[in-house]
């Protein structure tokens, strides 16, 4: 069994929980934040959304600069209606998804690196960038934006078992 054919049940089963929440983000509460530190329902829905845009470029380039040196930085997209971050969300999970069937096992073990002004934050495998800058960073803010719906009376989905609210 290949990698894709490993890591493809997982990428879909979490993805398509995520997107059930993201159906739930409310449109007139996206500048809500729990605490004046935290980001707003609106910067998790669209950081939710731009996750899986990432892989295709991890799978095939050997880096990505976020601030390139005399080039634009990096900008997070800020969409203001669920209908937008979903069609985003959906791009980007077919995007990926056909990135990740694509890859060959041996491209996984291949070191990557994010880098700033062309200096490395760090570098590790692709495999690695998959497990903890992908899924693990989805299930981290998909948490994030449950407890805000929870928080402002929106059933929230369930994900592994029914919800409270199921």
């Amino acid at each position: 069994m290949n990698y894709s054919e490993t890591i493809l049940p997982e990428f879909d089963q979490e993805l398509a929980k995520t997107r059930k929440v993201l159906e739930r983000v409310p449109e007139d509460k996206l500048d809500w934040r729990a605490h004046p530190t935290s980001n707003t329902i609106g910067w998790n829905a669209n950081h939710l959304a731009e996750i899986p845009g990432w892989v295709e470029g991890m799978l095939t380039r050997p880096s990505w600069d976020i601030a390139p040196a005399g080039g634009p930085p990096y900008q997070s997209p800020k969409l203001t209606t669920r209908q937008e971050i979903l069609d985003l969300f959906d791009r980007n999970v077919a995007a990926a998804r056909k990135a990740i069937a694509a890859v060959k096992d041996e491209e996984l073990t291949q070191q990557w690196s994010l880098l700033y002004a062309g200096k490395p934050f760090f570098t590790v495998p692709r495999a690695t960038m998959m497990r903890s800058f992908v899924l693990n960073h989805v299930i981290h803010h998909r948490a994030i934006l449950c407890v805000y719906l929870r928080l402002n009376d929106i059933p929230v989905p369930g994900m592994y078992n029914p919800s409270a609210e199921e």
